[in-house]
């Protein structure tokens, strides 16, 4: 046997014994030799290999490149992978997470042909020890840097995520009453999430998961495994988290969008993070328990003054569209002779009671709050006046229910005083000062009552009361009207549209204004009905006009702030338009300025979808109140109204002058009608058809009509040519609005 064949034969013996996987490829970058170690390693049959194009053992992701990678490195000589080592990750055929340290060498035959041989050694177990280590350190500096239990969970899922190809990482928490809550779940699919949300644990259930681990998986994934596999999830791997006491406080899982069941990896990960969540777990229990202590009043679990302080400035500080909220200050009266009487064990139990009854007519968005001895406070959100007199009532007779104490039956009272936002107070203090004096003004005045901050306060609270209820009476009834002021053109007095304004005449309470009126209905809630009403009659009367034969080109409708939140108004005004088959042109929706000031998406969605349909949008009494510039440009308005206050004295007032041709200047520059109102006087007149405003409306031309009364307007209607005839003296305000 020649030297070189022995050397040929010790080589491939050597090579085919050798430890690690060892892959040869020739030129054409077929497997030429197989070793057994590289059939443990991949998990495949030497017979399935030989001959094969050697991408069959690439990772999946790099297969469809990778002959054109290894053609480059033959051409070219150039290759950051060759004569280096690396790791590389793959799953062997039956699943299993592998993870490689990768030598490449090139060999040159006496052939001049170029063959690789690759070198493969198992690091799977060094890996995955690594990346465990990498984790834990992560998480243990973030617990160490004081990070919030939501970021830390954030970090861990997304780590492990990182660690475990198509893994999907969820750590949930499990609240005292046995629901479950997903603390972290950076890719879950949403729809998995809100079904994990509702598992509810019973005691019994908690007791399972506590002795069989296992259980952590019927709950979080065989119970909605069909939903899951709809979701793309395949398999899941979860464990229960345990504080040192050996309670279940949370659950660990992760999903993996493969099939991994013979994949060690991933359960091996969520076990091994598993003392990650249980130590976050605890910091967050510990840190919650710091901040009940000096957040909360020991004896009753309430609020205790200084938290309330901080809620309340944080509802002032929302700063939310007619933001609104009411403060009950409520003291028990006689209090130090109950508990003289009682003695502090008994006087104790007795707040704990008081407490249990404020809380038991409480909604879970109300705050409530232990301030000091006997005196408790309430906040409402969203409460107007109406609403705080029914809650103080409910307070007053909620307390006053006999009560047993001991071997003591007690008749109590409470004496409650009200204060709201943004009325009473700019700041939480100055709330709970007003609250607290007209609290003791309610003890004044008897005892087992309520005051409102001031006496005046209270007098109009029951008023609009009583307005509240006689107006949503009369919208019953259809008892309210509409009258119509024309706007006319400026430089031909011709009608070019008029204004809707709501009119009540109650058979008790005679005339009320529109300003009273439109103010009790924003606040009992019917401002909506009234402005659906508005629209409807409006339509209703300009269809009507065209059949009396009386042309008004278009109506004016004024909505409420709270109108432009709804969504469905567009559509609402489209179907009228329908309904009186009426052109959009014919519709005119107006707008405040806390309107145009509101930015939330709905609003601005809303108004566009109005001015869609082809229905003009006009900002009324513009220059009142904050407007922005740069919100008038963005919003798809149609025209501006400048507000009466700027024509008062408009004739000698030059910077009256001055900022309504700067508005005018504005509207023109931007395409926009200028509406101009309270135009009296022949000179008023003069003077804005110099400054060349478009449209002015105002008692010079008429007051507010009634239908039957603006048709005879219409009828006898004077223009600009009847201006130029002398023989046609003009009427005055006061003669024009003298009873027939």
């Amino acid at each position: 046997m020649s030297k070189s064949h022995l050397s040929a034969e010790v080589l491939l013996s050597a090579l085919e014994q050798a430890i690690d996987a060892t892959v040869i490829i020739d030129d054409k970058n077929n497997v030429i030799f197989f070793n057994k170690a590289a059939e443990n390693l991949w998990g495949i049959p030497r017979q399935n290999v030989i001959g094969k194009n050697v991408s069959a053992l690439v990772p999946l992701q790099h297969r469809a490149d990778h002959d054109s990678f290894i053609d480059t490195n033959r051409r070219t000589g150039i290759s950051k992978i060759v004569g280096t080592s690396r790791e590389v990750e793959f799953a062997r055929t039956d699943g299993e997470y592998i993870c490689g340290e990768l030598s490449l060498s090139k060999v040159l035959t006496g052939e001049d042909r170029i063959y690789y041989m690759g070198v493969m050694k198992n690091v799977t177990n060094e890996s995955q020890q690594r990346k465990i280590l990498i984790l834990q350190n992560d998480v243990l500096q973030a617990l160490a840097s004081d990070m919030l239990i939501q970021d830390v969970a954030d970090l861990l899922c997304r780590r492990v995520e990182g660690f475990v190809p198509g893994a999907v990482a969820v750590l949930m928490l499990i609240m005292p009453d046995g629901q479950l809550r997903v603390l972290s779940s950076p890719t879950l699919p949403k729809r998995y999430r809100a079904a994990l949300e509702t598992v509810q644990l019973s005691p019994s259930a908690m007791e399972k998961l506590r002795v069989d681990p296992s259980q952590a998986n019927r709950l979080v994934w065989d119970s909605y495994r069909s939903l899951g596999i709809s979701l793309g999830l395949q398999q899941c791997f979860s464990t229960p988290v345990k504080t040192q006491t050996g309670e279940v406080s949370g659950i660990f899982a992760l999903y993996s969008r493969d099939d991994a069941r013979r994949n060690s990896w991933p359960q091996r990960i969520v076990d091994s993070c598993i003392p990650f969540c249980a130590l976050a777990f605890e910091q967050n229990a510990t840190k919650q328990h710091i901040s009940h202590l000096s957040n909360f009043d020991s004896l009753t679990g309430l609020l205790n003054r200084s938290s309330v302080h901080k809620v309340l400035e944080g509802m002032i500080a929302k700063q939310e569209g007619n933001h609104h909220f009411a403060i009950f200050m409520l003291d028990i009266d006689r209090f130090r002779d109950i508990n003289d009487a009682l003695g502090h064990v008994y006087a104790d139990q007795f707040l704990v009671e008081i407490a249990h009854r404020i809380r038991s007519i409480a909604k879970d968005d109300y705050i409530v709050s232990r301030s000091g001895g006997d005196e408790f406070v309430v906040a409402v959100p969203n409460c107007r006046n109406d609403d705080a007199i029914k809650f103080a009532e409910m307070l007053i007779s909620t307390i006053a229910k006999p009560m047993q104490i001991g071997q003591n039956t007690l008749t109590i009272s409470c004496s409650v005083g009200i204060s709201t936002f943004p009325d009473n107070g700019p700041d939480s203090e100055s709330l709970l000062s007003n609250a607290d004096v007209a609290m003791r003004q309610s003890k004044l005045d008897g005892r087992g009552t309520y005051r409102f901050a001031n006496s005046e306060k209270n007098q109009v609270a029951q008023d609009r009361l009583v307005l509240g209820s006689a107006l949503r009476d009369s919208l019953a009834r259809g008892a309210l009207n509409l009258h119509y002021q024309p706007q006319v053109r400026t430089h031909t007095l011709e009608l070019c549209g008029v204004e809707a304004l709501s009119r009540w005449h109650h058979p008790h309470l005679g005339n009320i204004f529109p300003s009273r009126f439109i103010a009790v209905a924003e606040e009992t809630g019917q401002i909506e009905a009234i402005g659906r009403w508005s629209l409807q009659e409006s339509c209703r009367q300009m269809v009507q006009w065209d059949k009396d034969g009386i042309h008004v080109p278009t109506v004016a409708v004024n909505l409420s702030a709270v109108h432009f939140r709804n969504r469905a108004l567009p559509e609402y005004i489209s179907n009228l338009l329908d309904h009186f088959n009426l052109t959009p042109d014919r519709l005119t929706v107006e707008i405040t300025e806390s309107v145009m000031m509101d930015s939330s998406s709905d609003t601005e969605e809303v108004l566009q979808a109005i001015r869609t349909l082809g229905a003009g949008l006009s900002m009324d009494d513009f220059g009142t109140g904050y407007s922005s510039l740069s919100r008038l440009t963005r919003l798809p308005l149609t025209e501006i109204k400048i507000d009466r206050s700027f024509i008062n004295d408009f004739e000698h007032d030059t910077n009256a002058q001055a900022v309504t041709m700067a508005v005018i200047g504005i509207g023109s520059r931007l395409g926009m009608t200028v509406v101009t109102e309270g135009v009296e006087t022949e000179q008023q007149r003069r003077l804005l058809e110099e400054l060349k405003c478009d449209v002015m409306q105002g008692y010079l031309f008429a007051k507010p009509l009634a239908p039957k009364d603006l048709e005879q307007w219409v009828r006898q209607r004077r223009t600009i040519k009847d201006l130029a005839d002398p023989t046609k003296k003009p009427k005055t305000v006061s003669e024009k609005n003298k009873p027939n």
